[in-house]
């Protein structure tokens, strides 16, 4: 019987007793309650520093940690990951040797303490500290490590350059709010695990980390080999690995993956980062965004608030058009307008122009009370940035709050065009229009950007426009599945990468019309970031060769593994890749992902801590046959050594 149970499940087929058929289907099992994690299993203390409270009172107990302050010769702050302790050093002249010492002591010095804990004194309890109502009173303190004097104080008070900071990072993680931002990431990545894996069957599965050269995307890091001319490549994703691994009929993937990509660092990337990759077989568009809303609200922080699912979704054309980037900030207005129809007959020549060419346009935003936040040296810089990065010009247009018109075009604006330009933006009298005219694409990039720009200059003014205790998740969908290429428009590139399928409405067109064609690729983005991206995939070998050579003119040999694959019995799959670094990032509030990244690269993709990377000597390159064209100077250093 048990033979024939294992036959029935390898083939696939399902078998119901006539005993049981009748029974209810179970529904998944709820997770686990919470346990509380034992933090003083396996170490010498009894407590933490940040635990005890007046229920302790009269119990003998043992501290770990730095020391954080030191009072009047007669208390020391004693600090550890969980919170601090006031410890009160006995007066006794028996132990006034102990005292001494500790007094003594420098700052950030680990000692372990003995002693009672008792209440502090009518009127001295700090409600500002969760161990404010007690204190101990030492009986037995040993000095573990005597702190050197740093190079900077750990009082998170005092100003420290992020360079010093990267520099010596040992000690900045020291720090509760670096403590708080590294133990939330961790919280949240076990309850994406509990998701994935204990309530719907996903499989953990690693993928390797050196890998081959891949067309498209960005660069990539090389890695030596020791058979002549050959290289590994750090992959940029796990792309490949996980299709295959839908092709090997794993079914449902995921992994926490460290992904690589050979570019400097910004406040939102670096060339080492972090995903949640997934995976799925027979699965479509809307069921991945579906498992992705589920998955962040069981992991989102309950201190950060409920969020509500499903998100709200927008196509690229849309966002577009109405905020000039895809990964709009929906947590304020200001959307960009057109008013392309208001200027159609105007006497305005330069805006006349605009109008008679096919792609012209005439976009708006406006600024709500302009008129009162914006200085005219910010008009300045916002049409010196305009000229610069868009070759945009830009007109402003100020309703003042006496209900007159300012503007360098004023007297030409007729009151039919004032009236039209009123209704159309809902103009309010103290409110500025910014607009710019031109090519209608290029016009709402630039006006994207003049958006952003306003927000900074209205929030530097006391303005509330981007609550960071919101967060406004959206998708963004309906991507193009080709872009021209910027240095050879005629050419074509993947907007996202070349193994996402078309959008099942626009397939015909791909062979035909391939910058029609829609994909069915979408962005996941939080407060206008990105936090994810992903598609359903390319799952027919035809196809995929198709658009590696034809389209975008790709060695397909490159992909040979990947394509034979395909040609395997591939099922219909799809996936995504959520930026933990991001995610994180913005769920704390940190204005860069060094600060939630345990040991971060700086701007110019250096570990500033271990001065990485670092020269390696020609013996040592020798058995990767290569040479290497050494800067005067390091070529001396290595011969004098």
């Amino acid at each position: 019987m048990a033979l024939s149970r294992a036959l029935v499940r390898s083939v696939g087929l399902r078998v119901i007793c006539s005993s049981t058929a009748a029974q209810p289907v179970q529904s998944r099992p709820l997770p686990a309650p919470k346990v509380s994690p034992d933090l003083n299993s396996f170490v010498f203390r009894t407590h933490t520093c940040g635990e005890l409270c007046a229920a302790h009172i009269g119990q003998e107990v043992r501290l770990c940690g730095w020391i954080q302050y030191q009072r009047q010769g007669a208390f020391i702050v004693l600090r550890d990951f969980d919170g601090l302790t006031q410890i009160v050093m006995p007066q006794e002249e028996s132990i006034a040797h102990l005292k001494k010492i500790l007094c003594e002591l420098p700052l950030e010095s680990v000692i372990t303490v003995t002693g009672t804990v008792i209440p502090r004194p009518p009127g001295q309890a700090n409600l500002e500290m969760s161990t404010g109502k007690i204190e101990v009173r030492m009986q037995h303190a040993e000095i573990l490590n005597r702190c050197k004097k740093l190079p900077f104080e750990t009082n998170e008070l005092v100003k420290k350059s992020e360079a010093l900071r990267m520099q010596h990072r040992y000690l900045d993680l020291r720090s509760s709010q670096l403590q708080y931002n590294l133990r939330l990431r961790s919280q949240m990545v076990m309850r994406m695990r509990e998701y994935l894996c204990n309530l719907h069957g996903f499989v953990d599965v690693e993928t390797p980390t050196l890998f081959k050269k891949t067309p498209g995307g960005a660069k990539e890091f090389v890695v030596p080999s020791r058979e002549p001319g050959k290289f590994y490549c750090l992959p940029q994703s796990p792309q490949q690995f996980k299709q295959m691994l839908m092709v090997g009929g794993l079914d449902r993937y995921f992994q926490v993956a460290r992904c690589y990509r050979d570019e400097g660092s910004k406040p939102d990337r670096q060339p080492e980062f972090t995903q949640i990759d997934i995976e799925m077989s027979f699965v479509d568009q809307a069921r991945i965004q579906k498992l992705i809303e589920g998955l962040i609200k069981y992991s989102w922080p309950e201190e950060k608030g409920d969020i509500d699912t499903p998100f709200p979704s927008m196509t690229y054309s849309e966002a577009m058009d109405s905020y000039g980037v895809d990964k709009p900030d929906t947590r304020f207005e200001m959307k960009i307008v057109d008013v392309s129809e208001v200027f159609r007959n105007t006497e305005i020549s330069f805006l006349r122009d605009v109008l008679s060419h096919p792609c012209g346009a005439v976009r708006v935003i406006s600024v709500a009370d302009g008129v009162k936040y914006l200085k005219k040296k910010d008009l300045e810089n916002l049409t010196e940035l305009a000229k610069a990065l868009f070759n945009q010009d830009l007109t402003f247009v100020a309703l003042q709050p006496d209900g007159t018109w300012k503007s360098a075009h004023a007297k030409i604006l007729t009151n039919v065009e004032k009236s039209q330009l009123c209704h159309a933006t809902n103009l309010q009298k103290g409110d500025v229009l910014i607009l710019t005219a031109g090519d209608r694409t290029m016009a709402n990039v630039a006006l994207g950007k003049l958006r952003l720009k306003c927000a900074d200059i209205l929030e530097s003014r006391g303005v509330a426009l981007r609550d960071p205790g919101i967060f406004n998740f959206l998708w963004v969908v309906d991507f193009p599945l080709f872009l021209p290429k910027e240095d050879s428009p005629e050419e074509f590139e993947s907007a996202h990468h070349p193994f996402t399928a078309p959008h099942p409405d626009d397939a015909h067109l791909i062979y035909r019309e391939p910058g029609k064609v829609r994909s069915q690729h979408y962005d996941l983005v939080l407060n206008g970031n990105e936090i994810g991206g992903g598609s359903v995939r390319i799952h027919n070998m035809e196809l995929q060769h198709y658009v590696l050579e034809k389209i975008l003119k790709e060695d397909s040999g490159l992909l040979s593994h990947l394509l034979e694959a395909l040609d395997s019995g591939a099922p219909p799959h799809g996936g995504i890749a959520l930026g933990l670094d991001r995610l994180i990032a913005l769920t704390v509030g940190a204005s860069s992902i060094r600060d939630v990244i345990a040991f971060p690269k700086s701007f110019r993709g250096r570990d500033l801590m271990s001065n990485a990377p670092d020269s390696v000597s020609p013996e040592e390159l020798s058995p990767y046959h290569i040479q290497v064209n050494w800067p005067a100077e390091v070529h001396e250093d290595y011969e004098k050594s």
